[in-house]
């Protein structure tokens, strides 16, 4: 069997909304982005999912919890879903973060992490989300790096092919299959 993984990300930041990179600091959502995560759980309510997974960044959690207020289905954190740690750069301009963002796939940005750790941090969530909610449909509220992994890991998508586009196109939702044994 195998894990449907529909992947949303968290909705609109004060920070998005300002141009800011906010990184590993908890971000606050906007009046847009409480409206969204509204509609998030209008989208997602009939989906039949077995559990939402969520970063446990502020932005992240506050988004699943407007989205789903009753608690069902259960709402999960888990920090291995957090948006990259941009380090000493968390908090600054989104440019700036747009205009180095290729050089630290490997190479983590200064007092922070890199890209491909934040894909090996992707990797064992999926690695332990096929073991425990195998042949489930579950839902997973995050950042763009984990967006970027899960098209690496479960796409075949380069990592430098996407950081140089460099760019996080907004849509309802994307969907995955993890495959047993990932």
């Amino acid at each position: 069997m195998a894990v449907e993984l529909i992947y949303e990300t968290h909705a609109t930041t004060t920070d998005n909304e300002d141009g800011i990179s906010t990184g590993w600091l908890p971000g606050e959502l906007s009046a847009a982005g409480h409206r969204q995560a509204l509609e998030l759980g209008e989208r997602r309510r009939a989906d039949g999912l077995a559990a939402v997974f969520v970063s446990d960044l502020h932005r992240a959690v506050r988004t699943a919890r407007i989205a789903f207020p009753d608690g069902y289905p259960p709402i999960l954190q888990d920090r291995r879903l957090r948006e990259c740690d941009y380090g000493d750069l968390n908090g600054s301009p989104a440019a700036l973060i747009a205009e180095r963002r290729a050089r630290h796939i490997d190479e983590p940005f200064p007092g922070g992490q890199s890209y491909s750790q934040v894909m090996a941090a992707t990797r064992a969530f999926l690695h332990d989300l096929v073991k425990g909610w195998d042949g489930a449909r579950v839902l997973v509220i995050a950042h763009s790096a984990n967006r970027w992994a899960l098209d690496c890991l479960l796409d075949g998508a380069s990592l430098e092919a996407l950081l140089g586009e460099g760019r996080f196109a907004w849509q309802p939702g994307w969907h995955y299959t993890v495959p047993d044994g990932f």
